[in-house]
């Protein structure tokens, strides 16, 4: 990648910023004023020079709406990222609730299985104790 496309928005219209200031230096350059040349080449060197300022700024724009798409993505990602870990808690939250749930169904049925044998051995001491 060229330094230009690990700049950061601001990066970018920073270093837009001194492409506008190297056209303007161009757009005031009258090549026709430049002494010994004919006027066909002159014309055809503004020509690429014109050609050249022209695809400087459509990769500059370019670069701009990929910096755009790259940052919106980049706000999506971290978007994600929030609801993953919303989700992890919740999750883990949800996990101890039913822990817990479960525990207590479990310690009811240990209760009611003491009482039920308490029962049954108090029947069968009493019933041993009248013989």
């Amino acid at each position: 990648p060229t330094p230009l496309l690990l700049l950061g928005s601001s990066g970018i219209n920073a270093e837009y910023g001194e492409f506008q200031t190297f056209q303007h230096y161009f757009k005031r350059i009258n090549l026709s004023d430049m002494s010994g040349g004919n006027n066909y080449q002159v014309s055809q060197t503004q020509q690429e020079v014109d050609e050249v300022m022209g695809i400087m700024q459509n990769n500059i724009q370019r670069v701009i709406e990929r910096d755009t798409r790259l940052a919106d993505i980049d706000r999506r990602a971290d978007q994600l990222q929030d609801g993953a870990n919303q989700f992890k808690t919740t999750g883990q939250q949800l996990r101890r609730k039913m822990w817990w749930q479960n525990m207590k169904f479990k310690i009811i049925i240990a209760v009611i299985v003491v009482v039920i044998l308490g029962v049954f051995i108090g029947v069968i001491v009493a019933q041993t104790k009248k013989k």
